[in-house]
């Protein structure tokens, strides 16, 4: 099993969202940025750094939203997503074909990643109650 994290980082009630390149696993689809958990780290410190390779920003990581799985033959990945903020830094597509940043009423018309698709309804939750405040 391989152990993925991903940041749901939100902003005036949008959140960002990244699409993967054309090739690679999962060509072309959404995802919430992030990467793999390497030996020794905790799943917010891979976060912090997968966020600082991939999109040249600082975060800071707040409360599990969800998690998802996927299988690609006998590799299992298990995603797990946070809510997250942006400390320093504008988020740059260094891996990504594009960055997006969306509402919550756009969130579901995206073509998933399939181990982000069950956390997508907490992150339309998220955005929702945050611009109730």
């Amino acid at each position: 099993m391989v152990r993925v994290v991903g940041a749901a980082i939100v902003r005036r009630g949008r959140c960002l969202v990244a699409q993967r390149g054309a090739g690679g696993s999962a060509p072309l689809r959404w995802e919430f940025p992030g990467g793999k958990v390497e030996p020794g780290e905790s799943p917010r410190q891979a976060l912090r750094r997968e966020l600082r390779e991939e999109l040249g920003v600082e975060i800071a990581v707040g409360r599990w939203l969800g998690s998802g799985w996927s299988r690609s033959g006998a590799r299992v990945v298990r995603l797990d997503v946070y809510a997250a903020a942006l400390r320093h830094g504008d988020p740059a597509a260094r891996e990504h074909r594009r960055l997006d940043w969306l509402g919550p009423d756009d969130l579901g018309g995206l073509d998933w990643a399939q181990a982000d698709v069950p956390v997508v309804p907490r992150v339309v939750a998220l955005l929702r109650a945050s611009r109730r405040r």
